[in-house]
């Protein structure tokens, strides 16, 4: 079986990445972005995924989470585009629902190379508010 690893690092003015994933791993996760709600969601994305992912970002979080944010988008985008190969003996898309506290999250996912993201559902309220003291959602959409 032909393995379906993703390495990828990017460096730019803003921010030093590298992600790593397995996609037939087990759920083992190695996270460290310098926003710490994002490595929490980074984290359970690995583990409910059931792939090891390693992220490990530096980032000019001093004067946001933004850069950050975005690159390590970017570069997880890429790794999983690289671990997925030719494609061959996948499913081209799959659907989620999945219930969590008072809150029903569905997700969609079209692997055909097409790059489109919709993101919705956060209240108008939502537009200021902040996790933990670092991390605004209003970087949710990245």
């Amino acid at each position: 079986m032909t393995s379906r690893i993703g390495r990828v690092e990017r460096v730019t003015k803003e921010s030093k990445v590298l992600v790593e994933i397995d996609l037939d791993g087990t759920g083992t996760t190695e996270i460290t972005t310098g926003v710490p709600f994002f490595d929490h969601m980074l984290d359970a994305l690995g583990k409910h995924g059931a792939f090891d992912l390693t992220v490990q970002a530096e980032g000019d979080i001093q004067l946001d989470a933004h850069h950050t944010v975005e690159d390590v988008a970017i570069v997880l985008g890429q790794a999983i585009r690289q671990a997925l190969g030719d494609k061959k003996g996948i499913r081209r898309f799959g659907d989620a629902w999945i219930p969590m506290d008072e809150a029903l999250a569905q997700a969609v996912v079209d692997v055909s190379g097409r790059p489109y993201t919709v993101h919705t559902g956060e209240p108008d309220v939502m537009q200021g508010f902040v996790v933990g003291g670092h991390y605004p959602t209003v970087l949710n959409r990245h």
